[in-house]
């Protein structure tokens, strides 16, 4: 059983995913924010490696993404970070990333690299799954799981298809659109889980716009586990003293999705 599988035990446990980019603000600040999100309740952490033209994010991550890219953060400094953090940490850690960096980087060379600094999987989501069969070999002999992503507007097809591909777990879009925090989730967000439910054997994690521990708990009553980012991100913007917000969100986040298991 690979890490990221156990982050969905036991049976009706509710993943929580972090994500950060990473060297936003700086690489302090993404090494110690990794071990606090951990600490607090995290079961996986992805760690996005920042890119100059990221199309599924919104204004948030887009900034951070900026700043960490005029920080000089390069994918081969994010390896750098995720193999220091691995030496202190267990739980599964995944890129996040576009596919220009990692063809720019050759694909074999980019996932031998993955699996030597401990990384668990990769999370494209330009890659769509018609594309990825080259990606996918490649990961799957390096034992990195490649997450592809589904939206509400996917066909019956693209469903399959995803079901079939995706390893680790499959990532839902809430919304069509970018990454951002919102006030309220989609009315119809139950109805695209259930619809993936019936041909997925995976576990079922949906993100974007999801800010909140109430948005949380709803979220839980129908997934496996919830991903959060935009308002981590905006919490770490508070500079030296972020450490206690963020704490304090994640421990909200966590309390709320333990209830929605328990339930």
């Amino acid at each position: 059983m690979s890490r990221i599988d156990k982050a969905f035990e036991p049976p009706g446990h509710r993943a929580l995913v972090a994500y950060v980019t990473v060297g936003y603000p700086d690489i302090q600040a993404t090494l110690d924010v990794v071990p606090l999100l951990a600490s607090c309740g995290c079961d996986v952490v992805e760690l996005g490696i920042p890119f100059s033209d990221p199309l599924a994010d919104g204004v948030t991550i887009q900034k951070a993404s900026f700043h960490a890219l005029q920080n000089g953060v390069t994918p081969g400094v994010c390896l750098e970070v995720a193999g220091q953090l691995r030496q202190h940490l267990d739980i599964p850690l995944v890129f996040m990333t576009y596919f220009n960096p990692v063809f720019s980087y050759g694909l074999d060379q980019f996932a031998a690299d993955c699996a030597g600094c401990g990384v668990d999987g990769l999370i494209i989501p330009d890659l769509p799954p018609e594309e990825g069969s080259d990606l996918e070999e490649i990961t799957r002999r390096q034992g990195l799981d490649l997450i592809y992503l589904l939206s509400p507007n996917s066909t019956e097809e693209r469903i399959t298809l995803v079901t079939e591909r995706s390893r680790g777990f499959i990532y839902l879009v809430s919304v069509t659109g970018v990454t951002g925090a919102r006030d309220h989730l989609p009315p119809d967000l139950k109805a695209f889980v259930g619809s993936v439910r019936q041909k997925a054997s995976q576990p079922l994690c949906v993100g974007f716009g999801i800010s909140t521990p109430e948005q949380a708990k709803q979220v839980a009553g129908i997934a496996d586990g919830v991903i959060v980012g935009s308002r981590l991100i905006q919490l770490m913007e508070a500079g030296d003293d972020f450490r206690p917000q963020v704490s304090g969100f994640v421990k909200g986040l966590r309390k709320a999705l333990d209830e929605a298991s328990s339930a």
